[in-house]
C-alpha cells in the first residue's frame, strides 16, 4: 500500500497537534482529496473532530491495545482508497506506555508506518532555542524521520524571522507558521476537549477555523510532497470478516441478530472496528441514543454501551425512564450486554444520586481523582465477551468511583498499578471500566454474537 501519509507530532502535550492535524485534514479535504484521519493512542475525542474535517471515520492506532503487528494493517484498512492519510500523535513524540520504552508512542507508530513526522512546536516563549529543541528531537532516534516543523503561537513577523533564522542550519525545513492571535477556541473539561457529539454546530465552526488557519500559515504543497515521499507498506489491510474467521473455525454465526449500540452525546466513545467486527460476525448493528430514544431498537438481541460522559447527562438519562426499564428488562432476560466505563455507570442503581438502569447492585459518583493509564488484564469469570483466563490489554480514563454491592462476579484481574479485580459479570452482563480494542481479540465479537443466538 502506498498511500501518502504524515504523522503530526510535538515535543509535548498542549503544543497544538490537534489544531494542526485537524486543520490539515480539513484543508486537504477542501481541495477534493480523500483524507484518511487517524489518532495515535486510546483517545476517542480527537477522532470526532477528524471525522468532521474529512467526512470519514476517525480511527485509532494504539500499539499497546492492539499490538505493534496490527498498526500497519489497521492503518491500511482505514486509508484504503484515500489520497492522503494524516495521523495525529499523542503527548510528546517519544512518550509511550509508562515503563514500556517506545511502545505506543507517536515515534513507535511513525516507525511502524514508515511515515515522515512533522513536529508542531509551541514557539511562544523561545527564539534561537527552537533550533536546539528541533535538533534534539530530529536526532534522538535515527529511525524516526522528523522531516518538517510547523511553528505554533508565533507572536509577530519579527519573532517568525528569528525562529526561521535559528532553524536555517538545523536541516529541518519550516513548513508552516501559525500566529498566536489566531488560536482556535476548543472548550475542554475534566477529560479533555468537549466531544463533537455535544457541540456539533460549534465544532463545525471550529474545524473550519482550523482549516483556514492552516491554509493561511502552512505550505500545503510542500506537506503533500512530503507525504508522498513515504515508502510503500507491505502486508494486507486488516479485514473484519477475516479477523472474525481467524478467531475460530467457520462457519460464522447465522445472520439476523440485532445488536443495539449506544451512541449520542452521552455515549460517544466507541472504536469503529467494534461495530465492523459485530457485523462481520453476522449481526445487524443498530445505533440508538439513550438521551432521546425511549425504547431499544426493535428486536434487540444484545446491547453494547461504550464510553462517554453519562455524568454530564445524568439528569437526562435518569429522566428517560422507559429506556432505563427496557435496558433492565433486557439484562434480566439474560441477553448479552457489554458495557465499558460510561456504560458501566449507566447500568448502576444510581449515578450522583440520579436513578440509572439498576442492572447492577452498585452506585457511582464523580470523584476528584483522575484514574488514567494502560492496564494488563485477565478475565477472571466466564462472560459473554471472554472465557476465564483470556488476556487483554485495556485503558482506564475516568473521574468516577463505583461502589459495588453484591451478586456479581468480577470481570477482570488487573496487575497494575496495583493488583486488583475490576468490573462485573452477572448473567449475560459484562460491565467494566476498561476500554478494550476488539481488533486485538476478534473472537470477542464472535462470542458476543453467538451468545445472542443462545440467550
Amino acid at each position: 500500500m502506498s498511500v501518502p501519509r504524515l504523522v503530526i507530532a510535538a515535543p509535548s502535550s498542549g503544543s497544538g497537534k490537534t489544531t494542526v492535524a485537524t486543520g490539515l485534514m480539513a484543508a486537504f479535504a477542501s481541495r477534493g482529496l480523500a483524507v484518511s484521519p487517524h489518532k495515535v493512542g486510546p483517545d476517542y475525542i480527537d477522532p470526532g473532530y477528524h471525522a468532521l474535517a474529512t467526512g470519514r471515520v476517525g480511527r485509532n492506532l494504539d500499539a499497546y491495545l492492539c499490538g505493534p503487528e496490527l498498526i500497519a494493517p489497521l492503518f491500511a484498512h482505514g486509508a484504503r482508497g484515500c489520497d492522503l492519510a494524516v495521523v495525529e500523535g499523542v503527548m510528546g513524540l517519544f512518550d509511550g506506555a509508562a515503563g514500556q520504552g517506545e511502545l505506543a508512542s507517536t515515534a513507535h507508530v511513525a516507525k511502524l508506518l514508515r511515515a515522515p513526522v512533522v513536529l508542531v512546536v509551541d514557539a511562544s516563549s523561545q527564539s534561537r532555542s527552537v533550533a536546539a529543541l528541533v535538533h534534539g528531537f530530529a536526532s534522538w532516534d535515527p529511525e524516526v524521520r522528523v522531516a518538517g516543523v510547523i511553528l505554533n503561537k508565533v507572536g509577530s513577523e519579527r519573532h517568525e524571522g528569528m525562529l526561521r533564522e535559528a532553524l536555517d542550519e538545523s536541516g529541518v525545513p519550516v513548513l508552516g507558521v501559525l500566529r498566536r492571535v489566531q488560536q482556535v477556541d476548543t472548550p475542554a473539561r475534566h477529560l479533555g476537549l468537549v466531544p463533537v457529539a455535544e457541540r456539533r454546530a460549534q465544532a463545525v465552526e471550529a474545524v473550519a477555523a482550523m482549516a483556514a488557519q492552516v491554509r493561511e500559515g502552512c505550505d500545503l504543497d510542500a506537506l503533500f510532497a512530503l507525504a508522498r515521499s513515504a515508502p510503500a507498506l507491505s502486508g494486507a489491510a486488516w479485514d473484519a470478516t477475516e479477523a472474525v474467521l481467524s478467531s475460530s473455525p467457520p462457519p460464522l454465526p447465522v445472520p439476523g441478530k440485532t445488536i443495539a449500540l449506544a451512541g449520542g452525546a452521552a455515549f460517544s466513545f466507541s472504536y469503529a472496528e467494534h461495530a465492523e467486527l459485530l457485523a462481520a460476525a453476522g449481526a445487524e448493528v443498530v445505533t440508538f441514543d439513550p438521551l432521546r430514544d425511549e425504547q431499544l431498537p426493535e428486536g434487540t438481541d444484545g446491547l453494547v454501551i461504550g464510553g462517554g460522559f453519562p455524568e454530564v447527562y445524568a439528569p437526562e438519562l435518569s429522566a428517560n425512564e422507559p429506556l432505563r426499564k427496557a435496558v433492565s428488562e433486557l439484562a434480566l432476560s439474560g441477553a448479552p450486554v457489554a458495557a465499558e466505563c460510561a456504560g458501566l455507570l449507566y447500568l448502576c442503581r444510581e449515578l450522583d444520586g440520579q436513578p440509572m438502569c439498576g442492572v447492577l447492585d452498585a452506585t457511582a459518583r464523580m470523584s476528584e481523582r483522575l484514574t488514567l493509564g494502560y492496564r494488563d488484564a485477565v478475565a477472571v469469570s466466564d462472560s459473554v465477551l471472554a472465557g476465564a483466563g483470556t488476556r487483554m490489554r485495556g485503558h482506564e480514563f475516568h473521574r468516577t468511583v463505583v461502589e459495588p454491592g453484591a451478586g456479581a462476579a468480577p470481570a477482570w484481574g488487573v496487575r497494575a498499578p496495583q493488583k486488583r479485580v475490576e468490573g462485573f459479570v452477572q448473567q449475560g452482563v459484562h460491565a467494566s471500566y476498561l476500554h478494550t480494542h476488539w481488533a486485538s481479540e476478534p473472537g470477542i465479537a464472535r462470542r458476543f454474537v453467538e451468545r445472542c443466538l443462545t440467550s
